[in-house]
């Protein structure tokens, strides 16, 4: 009896969670009643939520952290990135409830455990932020109207997004210096299987892993070729001892099967916008 219990309970939670509303209504520009700070939403698609929050400070925009909700399958994630913190990591919140007020929770992380958001009404949203002992603080943000862009003689682009290029980090000519590397043969001439084989599995892991972070931008192959090049990565770092830190986890070129050369490349500070959508057109995982 309790396994069947066990499994309706198991059921029951997963029809909730797939009927789970999607913070939709987050969309927009919101501010931090008082204070010069603000969130803002882009909503990619009906399960996909990209933001980050922001201060102004005499015309100046900075980014303090970039935020994210995605659902996947029956779960709703909520991603906060808090600059120069976590080593540029994710913390992840679960959706655990839903009604007027959004909860999403992390029992594990230190501070905060507990962010939630309360849609008071369409122009309103209730933030509170709250960790163990009762610890936390909250604020009420109010959505800011869309405002037609100033005229500034500055710019000749007329689709050009002040906000999106101060949040993707270009220049006034929407570029920015990422690090680029060529991947080529290394001195270990070996012939173990074994050592290749789960080299290159963790050379890949390994690849995959700096894509989560957000510093691997590109990363494929070169066809045969007479300078025993084997691939390229492009890496959204701006110094090569950077680079070579994160080179430096890689399997492949630990056992020295991998070399690498590295060079400053200068490029759309857009590329690493692709990646959203890089993750939805594969059919079989490399």
């Amino acid at each position: 009896m309790k396994y069947i219990l066990a499994f309706l309970t198991l059921f029951l939670t997963q029809v909730v969670l797939a009927q789970c509303a999607f913070p939709s209504f987050l969309q927009g520009t919101w501010k931090v009643e008082n204070k010069d700070a603000y969130e803002h939403w882009d909503k990619l698609n009906d399960h996909t939520l990209k933001g980050f929050s922001y201060q102004l400070k005499d015309g100046q925009l900075t980014i303090t952290e970039y935020l994210d909700i995605s659902q996947t399958k029956q779960e709703i994630t909520y991603t906060a990135t808090v600059l120069n913190q976590n080593q540029g990591q994710g913390v992840n919140f679960k959706l655990t409830k839903t009604d007027s007020t959004f909860t999403f929770e992390n029992p594990n992380h230190d501070f905060p455990k507990k962010i939630r958001y309360q849609k008071l009404n369409d122009a309103a949203v209730f933030v509170h932020v709250s960790g163990g002992n009762q610890k936390g603080f909250a604020y009420r943000m109010q959505k800011q109207p869309q405002q037609t862009a100033q005229k500034d003689s500055t710019i000749s682009n007329p689709n050009y997004d002040h906000v999106l290029a101060q949040k993707l980090g270009g220049d006034d000519y929407g570029m920015k210096s990422f690090v680029l590397v060529i991947l080529k043969t290394g001195t270990n001439q070996t012939t173990d299987k074994t050592l290749i084989n789960e080299s290159f599995r963790g050379h890949m892991d390994n690849i995959n892993h700096l894509v989560k972070a957000g510093k691997m931008i590109v990363a494929g192959p070169l066809a045969k070729n007479d300078h025993t090049y084997r691939g390229i990565f492009i890496l959204d770092v701006t110094t090569f001892e950077q680079a070579e830190t994160l080179l430096q986890n890689d399997p492949a070129i630990q056992a020295g099967l991998l070399a690498f050369n590295l060079y400053q490349w200068y490029g759309s500070a857009a590329l690493p916008e692709y990646l959203e959508f890089s993750d939805k057109i594969w059919k079989v995982k490399p």
